[in-house]
């Protein structure tokens, strides 16, 4: 009775010990790489799994799309200006069996491999560039850091640059540049509003040159404008006919009228 009731507790203490390195649950957003004795065998899919206790060896690999943000680098343009730039990168595991198989640290690694992409590829650009097209260098960071990590079973879906930071006196020199470009459109603007001015009190002189009546009711109602009723001024209208004969009068007549 005593050597039954020992073989029984051996027994559940060996459950105890055998099931949990026996029964595996592999979540629905994971995959099991199973190593048996070192070797791969294959990959369980989601659900309670059973493997060999101490032969074999189970890898949970997460198959989410993970985000990882890329340390502050700093980089010198093709213009020769150093500025600091960070990045954020998404990825996410399309073959498990690679990226434990050919690669130690997966995340590690696609991380190193964005930091030298990242120096390498804005340092082919000016700063203008960098500052203007960053959607065409986000294409190009993800393409060439997507290839890279291929044969890791790793799918880099977007490299997005986040941040870009300038030096005080680039800051300082941007402003000034901006400010003289934004002077330099109001006088061009206000150049060509004199041009068109000019052009059209041309052709209204123009028109009210072959109407003498037309420029006297112009000139009665500029002085409308003028005489408001809170001031002290008075004003006489002249009138443009006598103005025209003295202006028309040749100089034989004039020297006839001083004699």
């Amino acid at each position: 009775m005593m050597a039954a009731l020992w073989a029984i507790g051996i027994v559940v203490v060996l459950l105890l010990f055998i099931l949990p390195a026996a029964i595996k649950v592999v979540a629905q957003y994971e995959r099991g790489v199973i190593l048996r004795l070192g070797r791969f065998i294959g990959i369980k899919p989601p659900g309670l799994r059973v493997i060999i206790p101490f032969i074999d060896k189970m890898i949970r690999v997460d198959t989410r799309v993970m985000t990882m943000d890329v340390p502050e680098q700093e980089v010198i343009t093709r213009d020769n200006v150093t500025v600091r730039v960070n990045a954020v990168v998404y990825l996410r595991v399309i073959n498990p069996e690679d990226a434990v198989l050919e690669v130690t640290d997966y995340i590690r690694a696609t991380s190193l491999i964005a930091q030298t992409t990242l120096r390498s590829v804005l340092g082919q650009h000016e700063l203008d560039e960098l500052l203007s097209q960053r959607e065409k260098i986000n294409a190009t960071l993800q393409q060439i850091v997507d290839e890279q990590t291929d044969p890791w079973g790793v799918k880099v879906s977007t490299v997005e640059v986040k941040d870009v930071t300038l030096p005080e006196t680039m800051q300082r020199a941007m402003a000034a540049q901006a400010e003289a470009e934004r002077e330099r459109r109001a006088k061009i603007v206000h150049a060509e509003g004199e041009l068109q001015a000019s052009e059209k009190l041309a052709a209204a002189a123009a028109v009210l040159s072959t109407q003498p009546a037309a420029m006297q009711l112009r000139y009665l109602g500029t002085l409308a404008e003028i005489a408001t009723e809170r001031t002290s001024m008075v004003i006489f209208p002249l009138p443009l006919d006598l103005l025209g004969g003295l202006m028309n009068r040749g100089p034989s007549e004039k020297a006839q009228e001083s004699k």
